[in-house]
């Protein structure tokens, strides 16, 4: 069967997709002929444990999944939950003729591909079938013109994922042991974390400056209108012709840098310059226009959209990556996964063709733009990201909603644009002098910018990752002066500022940072991002990028012991590499072999490079590496000076500040830290204050009624108090005793918690009395969720915890009097109100749930993670929350009330086939009366007869 006809009569074609919404889309654009199928992802990978390594493997290569000493033979197992699927697949080609591996056309999509085709064995012809959109035309000529696989792309994806078993199966124990259990280390997710805690450094080492300068607001003499202002602000710039310091000309240590001939106003000298400046007349000293060009911004690739997707909707780089896939399995956007800036002759066309007809033929340029790919190694199989088609559908004509909306549209405009004439106008420059009453002589200046032909601005402008960054369509118009004309000072103000320290990363600018570094593929930075959120290693404040305390401790003792592994350069080298062997530059296993054994093989340094495999400078040992940890001083890696002898450590249970005692036989000092502080506040001022806070045990007293201790203690989940058992008490086992523990309520602090306090807290839950109707008693106790009364399984809230101890029976008996209040109790006041949010056009507010705080939009509600703060949270990080939470889609069924379906399905059907079985019998038993009977009556009836033939008719 030729792969370019359609199948013959009663002839079938399997095709593999790795999606479901995938395979139902591409099905709707097939005939009868087809099958289409999702292999959902991986069916088969590296083994995630020991368990599932076969029997025949032991030792090294069951602990890492890949022989090491044999070529590096990766061990590939079948998913366990894919075991189903794969068995579904395997059913299916069974009834097929032909298969088609249709897969993304990416090095992980073809690695696919080939782990499909090395599962299921085909006995039939194998195509490998490759799409950048998913439209019928595009669908239809895939099929028409299959390929074969491609072993270079499978081979660099091969290697890429050996390379990152053995890098986080070696590197990973060694953090157990020296930092903490169940911490990993990545190739790529190692040296993100690096940036973040670099960045946290230079912030704990900045020292602001303060500068001070002038502010005048200069007036022509003239009205004015929109086109020519009568007045316009400029700012100091210099004095007796030396420049006025900036912001700029200071260094983070907080002093002006070396060689800046600048001069540095403080707030006297700036009001002396000001009070002299009264009354002064100034003047047009220069007028300097020069035209202003803007040209398109390239369409987007992977982490430009994340990067705008950002700024402009408030979306997480996984949020934009979970919206991006449904749009493009449901046939709306090309691939998301591209390095490439490069349109299709059919992208151009289209976007052209949209110019003319929305904007009008003078927006267009006489030729299609061209861009070339600025990303090194692109993958130039892929496009730019654009919308799908012949014919770009406008956004309302998609009938989509919601995120998909926004993030269509976003990408819609960025094409069009892409194809539009520059942006045109005039920026200008005037310079104001005059003479104060000292002498001195002062300049101002002001910047202007007028656009006299928007061009691609009509239709998209970029945002900026700082929210003061002025927008490429912003106009700054100036009036129209020129040289030497009068001009009156209206006023002229004395501005104060202090420098700043370099701005944490959000996930667009971090996203920024590893693709100009070429650290890693941009198509896993969303992956990359979201993994050290999870692994805590950072957290969010707002939409920036705070490291842990944790990730301080990782960091440093990567750099300290495994430096070349998480060096910018060496990683972006290895990028390199894994690229040559994609291209078939390079070699697989001597490669592999260089990077984990070292640069000798065979006896003789330097063979491997002479296979082709790097420049002798960046790979080698990582075994060596990890074998000997002697040299690692665990208290050492997690342990931080913060100033004046007090020292902040990682332990096991999070982070703490310890004060040594001046005494040797003493102890010292020791109190907990939030795990949310980002590390820049950590001062010696408020290291002072947590250790000043009451820590350790507080004997309160003795309790009269068992003669036991009482003690208050700060744990990790909150104050509490207890009673110390005696000495010998059991503490585990069948006769363990278990102290009495009671939170403190949160009216109380350590510092005033009373004995009294405490016996009132450790009676709980009280018994309030007996439900005279049920017999039942009533107890009042203190619960995750606040204070409440409990009678058998009903329970009902309590208004406030002293009612815990104050409620008598009577009142009890009333509150279960009235009706149990069904679903939500009444609406509380909003905590917060954040604004409009970008993608539901809704008022956006915080509100205080079950569950803790919550950001909701009225449609969609997003619990407040543990990093964020009502007092603190930013509009922006609520549009985040809420988008990713969209992204989400619906929550599922739960795996009980599935259960239960099935059971009750299981049930239901038992009954029935029960119900089938006992109706057969009952139809069978009266088929076997009525046959009896029907015997019986024929017997008689024959007797009855013969009777009769004897004796003759009566006459």
């Amino acid at each position: 069967m030729s792969p370019t006809s359609e199948p013959a009569k009663g002839e079938r074609r399997l095709v593999i997709v790795e999606s479901p919404a995938k395979a139902k889309t591409i099905k709707g654009y097939l005939g009868s002929g087809y099958v289409v199928e999702a292999s959902v992802g991986h069916i088969r990978d590296l083994p995630s444990g020991a368990a599932e390594v076969p029997d025949k493997y032991t030792g090294e290569v069951r602990r890492l999944g890949v022989d090491v000493e044999h070529d590096f033979q990766p061990i590939y197992v079948v998913n366990s939950d894919k075991k189903s699927q794969v068995r579904k697949l395997r059913e299916l080609l069974a009834e097929s003729d032909e298969l088609f591996l249709a897969t993304d056309e990416d090095r992980e999509g073809e690695a696919i591909a080939w782990h499909l085709r090395e599962v299921l064995k085909p006995k039939v012809p194998v195509r490998r079938m490759v799409f950048h959109e998913i439209t019928k035309s595009a669908i239809r000529e895939a099929v028409a013109n299959p390929r074969e696989l491609n072993k270079r792309l499978v081979d660099a994806q091969e290697t890429r994922r050996i390379l990152d078993r053995l890098y986080g199966y070696e590197v990973s124990p060694v953090l157990w042991k020296k930092v903490s259990r169940g911490l990993s280390a990545g190739r790529v997710q190692s040296v993100a974390t690096r940036l973040v805690v670099e960045r946290e450094r230079e912030r704990i080492a900045f020292r602001s400056a303060e500068y001070w300068d002038l502010t005048g607001t200069f007036g022509t003499g003239r009205a004015g209108d929109a086109t020519d202002p009568g007045t316009f602000g400029a700012r100091l710039s210099a004095v007796d012709g030396r420049r006025v310091a900036q912001g700029r000309d200071f260094g983070s240590t907080g002093v002006l840098k070396e060689g800046a001939n600048v001069l540095h106003l403080d707030e006297e000298a700036a009001r002396a310059l000001a009070a002299g400046l009264e009354g002064t007349a100034f003047s047009v000293r220069s007028v300097e226009a020069k035209p202003y060009r803007r040209s398109p911004y390239a369409p987007f690739r992977t982490t430009t959209m994340q990067q705008e997707a950002a700024r402009k909707l408030g979306f997480g780089a996984k949020a934009t990556m979970q919206v991006a896939q449904k749009l493009y399995e449901n046939g709306f956007i090309t691939y998301m996964r591209t390095d490439s800036t490069t349109l299709s002759e059919t992208a151009v066309k289209a976007a052209r063709a949209q110019v003319t007809q929305l904007y009008g033929a003078d927006y267009l340029p006489d030729k299609p733009r061209m861009y070339a790919a600025k990303v090194k190694n692109a993958q130039e199989a892929h496009e730019a990201i654009r919308p799908s088609g012949d014919r770009f559908r406008t956004p309302a004509e998609t009938g989509l909603t919601g995120d998909q909306f926004r993030l269509y549209e976003l990408i819609w405009k960025r094409t069009v644009a892409s194809q539009m004439k520059d942006a045109v106008g005039q920026s200008v420059t005037v310079r104001i002098g005059g003479r104060a009453a000292d002498g001195r002589d002062a300049e101002f200046s002001a910047s202007g910018k007028t656009i006299t032909f928007h061009g691609f601005l009509k239709a998209y402008v970029e945002g900026a990752d700082d929210p003061n960054a002025e927008l490429d369509d912003r106009e700054r118009r100036l009036p129209q002066v020129s040289e030497g004309d009068a001009l009156s000072a209206e006023e002229i103000t004395v501005d104060g500022h202090a420098t700043k320290p370099p701005a944490r990363y959000t996930e667009a600018s971090l996203v920024k940072e590893l693709e100009e570094r070429e650290i890693g593929r941009p198509s896993t930075y969303a992956s990359i991002i979201s993994t050290i959120l999870d692994r805590r290693y950072v957290f969010k404040k707002g939409t920036a990028l705070v490291p842990s305390f944790l990730s301080f401790a990782v960091v440093g003792l990567l750099e300290k012991h495994f430096g070349r592994l998480v060096d910018y350069d060496f990683t972006a080298k290895m990028e390199g590499d894994l690229d040559r062997i994609a291209a078939g530059e390079a070699e697989s296993v001597p490669w592999l072999r260089r990077f984990y054994f070292g640069s000798e093989e065979n006896g003789r340094a330097g063979a491997a490079a002479e296979a082709g495999n790097g420049d002798g400078d960046h790979l080698g040992g990582l075994k060596e590496l990890v074998t000997d940890l002697g040299a690692i001083d665990a208290r050492e890696v997690s342990s931080f000076p913060v100033g004046e002898g007090i020292v902040l450590r990682v332990g096991r249970y999070g982070p703490y500040v310890e004060k040594p005692s001046p005494k040797e036989d003493e102890p010292g000092q020791r109190a907990d830290v939030p795990d949310d502080l980002p590390p820049d506040e950590l001062t010696v001022e408020y290291a002072k204050e947590l250790l000043a806070k009451p820590t350790g045990d507080f004997e309160l007293g003795t309790d009269p009624e068992t003669g036991r201790p009482i003690v208050a203690k700060d744990g990790r989940y909150g104050p509490y108090v207890t009673e110390v058992l005696p000495e010998g008490t059991p503490k585990t086992g069948k006769n363990a005793v278990k102290p009495r523990t009671a939170s403190l309520l949160k009216s109380m602090s350590l510092d005033t918690v009373t004995l009294e306090d405490a016996l009132r807290l450790l009676s709980l839950p009280r018994v309030v009395g007996v439900d005279p109707e049920s017999g039942t008693e009533i107890t009042a106790q203190n619960g995750r969720y606040g204070p409440y009364l409990k009678k058998g399984t009903d329970s009902r809230s309590l208004e406030s915890e002293e009612q815990l101890f104050t409620l008598t029976l009577d009142e009890a008996l009333a509150i279960y009097a009235k009706p149990k209040q069904r679903g939500r109790a009444a609406a509380k006041p909003p905590l917060k109100e954040l604004g409009v949010d970008p993608v539901s056009e809704r008022p956006v507010v915080v509100k205080d749930g079950r569950f803790g705080p919550y950001v909701t939009d009225g449609e969609t509600n997003a619990t407040l993670r543990r990093e964020d703060e009502v007092e603190t949270i930013t509009p922006e990080r609520g549009y985040e929350l809420l988008a990713e939470k969209r992204a989400k889609g619906p929550a599922k069924k739960t795996a009980k009330k599935t259960a239960a379906k099935k059971t009750a399905t299981k049930k239901t059907a038992a009954k029935k086939t029960a119900a089938k079985k006992t109706a057969t019998k009952t139809a069978a038993k009266k088929t076997a009366t009525k046959a009896a009977a029907k015997k019986t009556t024929a017997k008689k009836t024959t007797t009855k007869k013969s009777a009769a033939g004897k004796s003759g008719p009566a006459d």
